[in-house]
């Protein structure tokens, strides 16, 4: 877990699909794993929030439009309870989506062009949110691609941009979570310690590429690994 928030809040991500990963080796209950991972992911990104918008890597012209359909959508999606089978398969793809983010190379994102256009902001927005809110992540690891492969942002505003979208998501499928389901794991304490550690060190790098490519490797196996265990148990 700590290992996990300092390699994902030193990009602005609050780590979801990694304790998701982390969680499906241990083998914990798929019902089990949605709100904690959310939980963990609204204290590392509300750290990464607040040191990214200090450092002033930070938009309102990027994240509101984003924002403003995701949180609905992540309350519904985070109130909706999957058939096991179901839940498995698309946690699985998500993970393989966030594995194939961990190793994809530095330069494959495209100049930057500008803000998003609102309509097509909004639509992903909300795409974005329902998906995040199904699974339990914060939806930074299709936001962050999105914005660099697009051009929207450059990488250290799309850190920033990314901090608050899962935080805000997070609340969202947090909240919507407990309208059906009211359980957290023992241990969540205990991890929580451990991911705002590793929050506050990953954050305090910032968006700088950091000389941890062996770690980045090996997060990404692990999340493929957890993603095969998901599709095939």
């Amino acid at each position: 877990m700590f290992v996990a928030a300092l390699l994902y809040s030193s990009v602005g991500h609050g780590g979801a699909s990694a304790y998701l990963a982390i969680m499906a080796l241990a083998g914990v209950a798929p019902g089990v794993m949605k709100p904690t991972a959310l939980a963990l992911n609204i204290l590392v990104s509300a750290i990464g929030t607040v040191r990214f918008a200090r450092a002033g890597y930070f938009s309102w012209r990027i994240f509101a439009p984003f924002a403003a359909t995701s949180i609905p959508f992540a309350f519904l999606g985070g109130a909706l309870t999957l058939p096991t089978l179901t839940y498995r398969w698309i946690v699985g793809a998500v993970l393989l989506v966030a594995a194939y983010r961990m190793l994809l190379p530095a330069g494959a994102r495209a100049p930057v062009r500008g803000d998003p256009p609102l309509l097509p902001a909004l639509f992903l927005g909300a795409a974005i949110g329902l998906l995040a809110g199904l699974t339990g992540v914060g939806g930074g690891i299709f936001l962050s691609p999105l914005l660099l492969l697009t051009g929207w942002a450059e990488i250290r505003r799309t850190a920033g941009v990314s901090a608050a979208f899962i935080l805000v998501n997070s609340l969202a499928g947090f909240a919507g979570h407990l309208v059906a389901v009211r359980a957290l794991p023992p241990p969540v304490a205990l991890w929580g310690a451990a991911a705002v550690v590793g929050g506050v060190l990953g954050t305090g790098l910032g968006s700088r590429r950091l000389s941890v490519a062996t770690l980045r490797y090996l997060l990404g196996a692990v999340l493929v690994i957890a993603a095969f265990k998901l599709f095939f148990t």
